[in-house]
């Protein structure tokens, strides 16, 4: 008789689990802004290559956060329905289609459906996590989330520094172009989170109160705590992909090389991984009821710097990416503190980042039009000093310890 110890395999021991789901939950994070971030510092060829005007360039870049708006609210269901261990495998499959879509040469339709279909699939992962660190980790949720979100910044900040370079490779003497750049920054570390994914999860399924769920579809979109938190969501990310989109051309009118402002998108985005690590620091004690609305005063002086001073781009552009990392490591923070268990977490999630996104997508495109109409940058920095007010004030209330769907 053979024994059933030979026939199964062993069940891998509690750290091993925990450590390859650390793995593939910083692999996730480290694809889920790259295929996104290399975009702004290439706009100036794509413009040149395609004939698209600064308008359109604009509206190109918010793309994906029309498609997290519009695909945001579907992830909790789909979560519910086949589990997000499955269904954050898919998203990163549909990342993956996506980018390869996107980066087929010839017809410019490739990039425009290429680039809506990353957005979906970033749409999920983004409404996912807050929701896996919930429940993988419900005693160290700041700390966890600080540190994807330091990898997202970091990856993105990456991105940024090389997509130019790696479009003037030379391969017969031709360059390889924007459409190979967005490959490799997109595609690059894909299939190792794919793979970390699926053996983190292989077996996994997911049990889930119903009577919960139901209370959290009908009940998220009227509660006020929650729309708090989609607030602040959309006005820090309409921050980030305003200056992810836009930073490398105004570095560019003031003198600087294509390459070096492609540097400078990606300072700005290694002070934002700064500011997602130094988050957990600043959420003790009693700073911690402050810290929403004390963390833009930052980019505040930012932004004004660059209206009167541009030239020292560098210094402006790491005050503002501190700011930008630290609100979206505060904004996921919320996601998951202001809800009971993993499950409420996840419908939060999707409905402030389904409304946050909507907010989101009109910054990059009302700066941009701004600056096209104006011929200058003043009145978007002006714009962006509007947002940033915003966002403070709605931090005096998101900071309140307050859950959503509880009833007083």
């Amino acid at each position: 008789m053979v024994s059933s110890s030979r026939t199964a395999p062993p069940a891998p021991s509690r750290t091993a689990s925990i450590a390859m789901l650390v793995l593939a939950v910083c692999l996730v994070a480290a694809n889920m802004r790259p295929a996104i971030t290399g975009l702004g510092p290439l706009l100036e060829q794509i413009g040149a290559d395609t004939g698209m005007s600064v308008t359109a360039l604009g509206v190109l870049a918010a793309v994906p956060l029309v498609a997290w708006a519009l695909f945001s609210p579907v992830a909790h269901n789909l979560s519910r329905r086949f589990g997000q261990p499955r269904v954050l495998l898919w998203s990163l499959l549909v990342l993956l289609a996506g980018t390869l879509v996107r980066s087929i040469p010839g017809p410019v339709a490739s990039l425009w459906i290429g680039t809506a279909v990353i957005g979906i699939g970033i749409a999920i992962i983004n409404v996912l996590m807050p929701a896996v660190v919930k429940r993988e980790f419900p005693g160290r949720v700041p700390a966890v989330t600080a540190g994807y979100t330091a990898l997202l910044a970091g990856m993105g900040a990456v991105s940024s520094g090389v997509a130019v370079p790696i479009s003037h490779i030379e391969f017969g003497g031709d360059a390889a172009g924007w459409r190979f750049a967005l490959l490799v920054t997109g595609a690059a570390l894909l299939p190792f989170a794919i793979a970390a994914w699926w053996w983190a999860h292989r077996g996994a399924r997911s049990v889930h109160d119903r009577t919960t769920a139901a209370r959290g579809r009908t009940g998220i979109w009227s509660d006020p705590t929650a729309w708090l938190v989609a607030v602040y969501m959309g006005l820090q990310a309409s921050l980030f992909y305003v200056f992810v989109t836009w930073l490398a051309p105004l570095s560019m009118s003031i003198g600087r090389s294509e390459v070096i402002a492609g540097i400078d998108v990606m300072v700005y985005q290694l002070f934002a991984l700064a500011g997602c690590l130094l988050l957990p620091l600043i959420l003790r004690g009693g700073l911690e009821r402050w810290a929403p609305a004390v963390i833009p005063s930052l980019a505040i002086v930012g932004v004004a710097g660059l209206m009167v001073a541009p030239g020292a781009v560098l210094v402006w552009g790491s005050l503002i990416g501190l700011t930008s990392g630290a609100t979206l490591a505060m904004s996921l923070t919320l996601m998951a503190q202001r809800a009971r268990d993993h499950d409420t977490s996840a419908a939060l999630s999707g409905m402030s980042q389904s409304v946050g996104y909507v907010i989101a997508a009109f910054g990059p495109v009302a700066f941009g039009g701004l600056h096209s109409l104006t011929d200058g940058w003043m009145a978007s920095l002006a714009l962006v000093l509007a947002v940033l007010a915003g966002l403070t004030v709605v931090g005096v209330f998101a900071g309140r310890d307050r859950f959503v769907l509880d009833r007083r």
